[in-house]
């Protein structure tokens, strides 16, 4: 039996869950089939127990609340009910060592659910040489390289020390704690993808290889192949 995903989703302007295509489209393409989790999600224990990996999307910024600093002014809209659940889904996932892919946003909360922080805003808090992480061109687009770290998943995956990735974000991760270790940082030195040395698959990632597995990037295809394949194995 194909892997059972849990794609987490964000709300709309009228209040309506939202998941882009995409996401869906990825994990289907690589084997898995996704169900998607609600904002707000209950009995997360339960649903922990059903499912065989959790897919964390992205959206709208985390509550700095959470890794202990106050709202910068450069803060975008947060919801508190997204970050509830989804932390309480990482935790349950990762301590029953079921896989776990963050992307943008859901690899920031990974960081913070593993006691990191995060960069409320990079132009504001970093420096004013920084590349730009918000690109105006099509998400399926590579944008910006990237430098990996040897001797990670991430280099094995990717074959090569240095790729070139799409990018949409406005905040980054900032201090990463153990078992998280960075495999991945843009040429500006912004911290792109970190994984678990003490999990089958808890890995996150700054950019959007959902968007580009349609044109078959090698390391997108990748990562969601390695992704469904360990949810696979611990089904």
């Amino acid at each position: 039996m194909k892997p059972l995903i849990g794609v987490t989703s964000d709300i709309d302007q009228n209040g309506d869950i939202l998941v882009q295509t995409r996401f869906i489209r990825a994990v289907r393409q690589a084997g898995g089939v996704p169900v998607i989790l609600p904002v707000g999600l209950e009995a997360i224990e339960e649903v922990c127990d059903r499912i065989d990996g959790v897919l964390l999307i992205g959206g709208e910024d985390v509550d700095p609340y959470l890794y202990g600093e106050e709202p910068h002014r450069q803060l975008g809209k947060v919801l508190p009910e997204r970050d509830e659940s989804e932390l309480a889904l990482i935790k349950r996932m990762a301590d029953q060592d079921k896989p776990v892919f963050g992307i943008c946003r859901g690899y920031q909360l990974i960081n913070v659910a593993f006691g990191g922080t995060i960069y409320q805003d990079i132009y504001a808090q970093l420096s004013e040489d920084l590349l730009q992480h918000h690109q105006l061109t099509d998400l399926d687009f590579a944008f910006h390289s990237i430098d990996i770290v040897g001797d990670s998943k991430l280099a094995e995956w990717a074959g090569t020390s240095e790729v070139r990735v799409n990018s949409l974000h406005h905040q980054a991760v900032r201090e990463v704690h153990a078992p998280l270790v960075v495999t991945a940082v843009a040429k500006d030195g912004v911290i792109e993808a970190f994984e678990s040395t003490a999990h089958r698959f808890v890995v996150g990632v700054q950019w959007h290889p959902e968007a580009m597995v349609k044109r078959e990037d090698p390391l997108s295809l990748k990562l969601f192949e390695q992704f469904i394949e360990a949810a696979r194995e611990k089904r």
